[in-house]
């Protein structure tokens, strides 16, 4: 908060905190500062002290002012001099026949720095990941004691692994996708830097610049920026609880011929939306028609059923590419994912690997083995299900005492929520309580304002933020 004891003054303060959010990405190109009154209320400030933290805001390159509109971050800070920005080029499904430029600068950091700039120590709503404390175990320190010998740390580290990744950890995932009958065998499989990585994989090899990819809508955020930055066409569908918009998917087909479809079947972020059998063999039945591929994004696999309905099971590995990881389960840091693949594009896929990384850090990924070998991420991700439950129950408790109403049934990591209010606004309040929200509008290609925003379960059962979020919706 701001404070009249500290060296610097209000002004500068009220600048600084702004300035920081603007380099921080956690005010994006393009969008608007609260009104002068608004602000000055919120900070318990004169409208001058505004005025004048504004104007050094001014002075500094960080924002423009609009006649008789306010006061908006400039979208030249979102790029670094000299970087050219990327506009998107997304189809709204009012009017599927035409595409509309957005103008809306496509930067892949912004969107990183915004979701993972950790706030304060207290639990962060907004937050993609479970609190370091749920995934804390023995058995991780135990995988990698076995691996530091002198014998086997330089097997592992003094020469290049293999280019597809560690042979005991593929032949380990083959089993693991064998249980949820996607049918991939270790020669199918490539380990990457995290699911993300593997998401790029496909799709530096599958597309070229200019091609049209259809994504879910609302959908995650690093993947409408990354393929933004990537220059391709950004085709959204409606997500709904059964699956993908097949109206709107039939449409894209017929107009723009789409080459990728992306998509969450299982715990969908941000909704938790779970595909229907009937729902994927519509959607298979397109992409064999119109002669696409799909990317089916299983990052939430080890918190769903087995029997949940995956497309790379009902299509056998043909025209679907699997991707997963172990990051949201087991070790962040360790950046371990992979993606399993159709032998006609295995190929294409291991190069373009190679390309980017080369290989990928055996060390760890012969430790993940080991965990998955002697059952020990399975027991693992069961304790984990089991408190994420009870997390679940709780904060649906809370956001229904508070006002908030659910658009979809609780389930998974996240929930998705309606507040009532501008959640853009929202958050740019909650910052200052210390609490990082992730509002509607970052989950859409173009940013609309929303009234909604996701919630972590794991890190929203914590009475106080929601008794600072009451306070601070008014």
């Amino acid at each position: 908060m701001l404070t009249r004891t500290s060296t610097q003054s209000l002004t500068e303060q009220l600048a600084g905190r702004f300035a920081e959010r603007i380099r921080n990405r956690l005010l994006a190109p393009g969008a608007r500062l609260p009104s002068v009154r608004d602000c000055a209320r919120q900070q318990g400030v004169s409208p001058h002290t505004v005025v004048a933290a504004y104007d050094q805001l001014l002075a500094q390159g960080l924002v423009e002012a609009r006649r008789q509109r306010g006061f908006y971050v400039r979208n030249e800070a979102a790029a670094p001099e000299g970087r050219a920005k990327v506009a998107i080029e997304p189809v709204a499904s009012a009017g599927l026949g035409t595409l509309l430029p957005s103008g809306v600068p496509a930067d892949a950091s912004s969107l990183i720095r915004g979701m993972f700039h950790r706030q304060s120590d207290k639990p962060q709503p907004g937050m993609g990941v479970f609190p370091p404390d749920w995934m804390e175990s023995t058995f991780l320190p135990t995988a990698l004691r076995r691996l530091t010998s002198t014998r086997a740390l330089q097997e592992l580290s003094l020469q290049y692994g293999e280019p597809a990744g560690d042979a005991a950890l593929r032949r380990s995932l083959s089993q693991k996708l064998v249980s949820i009958n996607v049918p991939a065998g270790p020669d199918q499989i490539i380990t990457t830097i995290g699911a993300t990585h593997a998401l790029d994989i496909v799709s530096r090899t599958v597309l070229r610049p200019g091609d049209p990819v259809m994504v879910e809508e609302p959908g995650w955020a690093i993947e409408f920026a990354r393929l933004e930055s990537l220059g391709m066409r950004v085709l959204p569908v409606p997500r709904r609880a059964d699956g993908p918009d097949l109206d709107v998917m039939a449409q894209y087909c017929q107009v723009h011929k789409p080459k990728l479809f992306v998509s969450v079947s299982v715990f969908h972020n941000p909704t938790g939306y779970s595909l229907t059998p009937g729902s994927a063999h519509r959607v298979l039945q397109l992409a064999n028609q119109h002669d696409f591929h799909i990317v089916e994004d299983d990052t939430y696999s080890h918190l769903a059923p087995e029997h949940a309905t995956r497309l790379c099971a009902l299509d056998g590995l043909q025209r679907t590419i699997y991707v997963s990881g172990f990051a949201k389960i087991l070790a962040p840091n360790w950046r371990i994912g992979y993606l399993a693949a159709p032998p006609a594009l295995f190929g294409r896929l291991l190069e373009t690997k190679l390309l980017g990384t080369l290989t990928t850090p055996a060390l760890f990924e012969r430790a993940l083995a080991w965990c998955i070998d002697q059952g020990q991420l399975r027991r693992h991700a069961d304790r984990i299900r089991v408190r994420l439950d009870g997390a679940r129950a709780r904060t649906v408790k809370l956001a229904l005492s508070h006002g908030c109403t659910f658009v979809s049934e609780p389930a998974g990591l996240f929930g998705w929520v309606d507040t009532g209010v501008d959640t853009d606004a929202l958050t740019q309040r909650m910052l200052d309580e210390g609490y990082l929200l992730a509002p509607g509008s970052l989950f859409h290609a173009r940013r609309p304002p929303s009234t909604l925003m996701r919630i972590n379960f794991a890190t929203a059962q914590d009475a106080t933020f929601w008794k600072v979020y009451g306070r601070v919706r008014g």
